[in-house]
């Protein structure tokens, strides 16, 4: 789901039977490197290693490494339309679980969700295959651990690709405090509770989604698609009226969005039901954490090559539109940014075809 800036107020039946465990990446032979797996012409499930446990991935074909990060509230099957593509381009695409999601390590305490972790396990997945440099591509909060990754280990990941959530260098306000100033203002959200506020309580946004997940989920993933989302004219469901919760502003009419079907949807549902959503949750609890963490870095640019594709309805692109603006700046080596019109949130979903070509075409030309 979509941050605002701190500094302004292709179906495959094996994705679903279930992952293959492979562990070689988990041991290394005696000269101390980690044996490469075989080029993989289908999906193949393995965990790795990595500080907080083991890592859940998939990956796909080989050649250069692309690890493909998701985002809130999805796990690696949001890229299973990326896989086969980007396999078939010649590439060794990977999709992880990323931390507290899936099948990945889901640590108990909440500051173990902090950015400098989430980066950490992408560094050790790139290891644990073997690799010594890879492109991170990733998408919503993907987006921001992409980005981050790309900014702290640039000796790993040699570009960046941004989905639908902008690049924002470190600093600015505290974020809660710009977050719990949104529905103080004057204006259409006056009195109302920003979403990340309400999730950055603990035990708050479980109560309300835990019970039922898969009805959840479908809302949530239709408000914020192309076709289903709330008019313009309607309440606004990235914010939570007094004594509501976020779900009272999910479209009514129950329909699901174009790209999600009742059998992909029972995909993500069955995996939150079996995890719960706390450790997906503990990412916006640590945000404070990495204002904190990150102070060292405030406005520092990512200098690798860099990719960005956005919906042109979706709300990270109109709230963060200065940040967009600010890319030869903050992006000095910015391939292209598009905006992709009709298209929503759920930005590889929605628009797979489109996205394919134009992550292929950019990962095509990079150096090396």
């Amino acid at each position: 789901m979509p941050q605002p800036s701190t500094s302004d107020p292709a179906d495959n039946r094996s994705d679903r039977s279930g992952p293959r465990s492979d562990r070689s990446g988990s041991r290394s032979d005696r000269s101390g490197h980690r044996p490469v797996s075989p080029p993989a012409s289908r999906p193949v499930h393995r965990l790795v290693p990595s500080p907080a446990g083991r890592v859940h991935l998939v990956e796909q074909g080989s050649g250069p490494l692309v690890l493909l990060v998701h985002g809130f509230p999805e796990s690696w099957y949001s890229w299973r339309r990326q896989l086969p593509a980007l396999a078939a381009a010649g590439f060794r695409a990977v999709a992880v679980d990323v931390r507290g999601y899936g099948r990945s390590s889901r640590p108990d305490a909440v500051e173990a969700y902090r950015m400098l972790d989430l980066v950490a396990d992408n560094v050790a997945v790139v290891e644990a295959l073997g690799e010594r440099s890879a492109v991170v591509v990733g998408h919503d909060w993907g987006a921001n651990i992409a980005a981050h990754s790309a900014l702290l280990r640039p000796d790993v990941f040699r570009a960046v690709g941004l989905l639908s959530v902008p690049y924002t260098p470190p600093g600015g306000p505290r974020p809660s405090d710009v977050f719990a100033g949104l529905g103080d203002a004057a204006g259409p959200f006056a009195g109302q509770e920003f979403y990340v506020s309400y999730f950055q309580e603990r035990g708050r946004a479980e109560a309300e989604i835990e019970p039922d997940v898969r009805g959840w989920l479908a809302g949530f993933y239709a408000a914020l698609s192309a076709d289903t989302m709330p008019a313009p004219q309607e309440p606004d469901p990235h914010f939570v009226a007094p004594g509501g919760r976020l779900r009272d502003r999910f479209p009514a009419a129950g329909r699901l969005p174009a790209w999600l079907t009742e059998e992909e949807l029972d995909v993500y549902a069955g995996e939150f039901e079996r995890t719960g959503l706390t450790g997906a949750l503990n990412r916006y609890r640590n945000m404070d954490r990495d204002w904190e963490d990150l102070a060292a870095h405030e406005g520092a640019p990512i200098t690798q090559p860099a990719l960005f594709l956005g919906g042109a309805l979706d709300a990270s692109t109109t709230w963060l539109s200065d940040a967009i603006e600010a890319y030869p700046t903050t992006l000095p080596r910015l391939s292209a940014a598009h905006l992709l019109d009709g298209c929503g949130h759920w930005l590889q979903q929605e628009r797979p075809e489109e996205t394919n070509r134009l992550l292929t075409e950019w990962l095509a030309a990079l150096p090396g």
